[in-house]
């Protein structure tokens, strides 16, 4: 069912039209996934409760306009039942899909490297909390680490580990660790959407805790 807040949200949504937004150049931000311009470019996908502050703090830490590593940038759905294609916001706040929500990170291994993104996310969300981030409830907020790669596997194993042992002692975190599969770009109201809407919603969770 959906919890007081994503009712809010989803009946705020029912409204939103581009006009409504403040501009943006998203140019510094975000633009559609390489397709060959970075050869040697790779993909982190990370879920850490709502999607909106998640990629704000990814994208102020690591500005693809300063060179950091990060290219672009796309929020949206993954994890969810192979029948559950195309969900929308509404079905994956209902909880129908299973989908996490998600952000999906192109970056140049070459700048920053796979594992230092991964003790990022770590840092900046409650990966002890299992289904929850701040007050927002349900499977699409989970703690999960979608991988591309045996050798991201491996990386994301390792960084849990340490980060398990130097930050998280007498708690257990409950991040998911498992193979990437397909991915869905959310509504387009949703990308860089803390950018678009500064005072809009952010949980409280999404800030470095170390």
């Amino acid at each position: 069912m959906l919890s007081r807040l994503n009712h809010l949200r989803t009946a705020l949504f029912s409204f939103v039209t581009p006009a409504m937004s403040h501009a943006v150049d998203t140019s510094h931000y975000r633009a559609a996934l390489s397709t060959g311009a970075h050869a040697k470019s790779e993909i982190a996908t990370f879920a850490a409760g709502c999607f909106w502050g998640v990629e704000h703090i990814f994208l102020k830490e690591y500005p693809p306009s300063q060179n950091k590593g990060i290219l672009k940038t796309s929020v949206g759905y993954t994890g969810g039942l192979e029948s559950a294609q195309n969900p929308t916001y509404r079905d994956v706040c209902n909880g129908i899909t299973n989908h996490a929500e998600a952000l999906r990170i192109e970056f140049d291994p070459s700048t920053v490297q796979y594992g230092e993104l991964v003790e990022f996310f770590y840092r900046t969300h409650d990966p002890t909390t299992l289904n929850r981030q701040g007050g927002d409830a349900g499977t699409q907020y989970r703690s999960a680490i979608f991988t591309h790669s045996p050798e991201q596997k491996q990386i994301a194993e390792e960084v849990t580990r340490k980060v398990q042992e130097e930050h998280f002692k007498g708690q257990t975190i409950v991040t998911e660790i498992e193979e990437a599969g397909p991915w869905y770009d959310a509504e387009e109201y949703h990308q860089l959407y803390l950018f678009k809407e500064p005072d809009g919603y952010q949980c409280p969770t999404h800030r470095k805790h170390w």
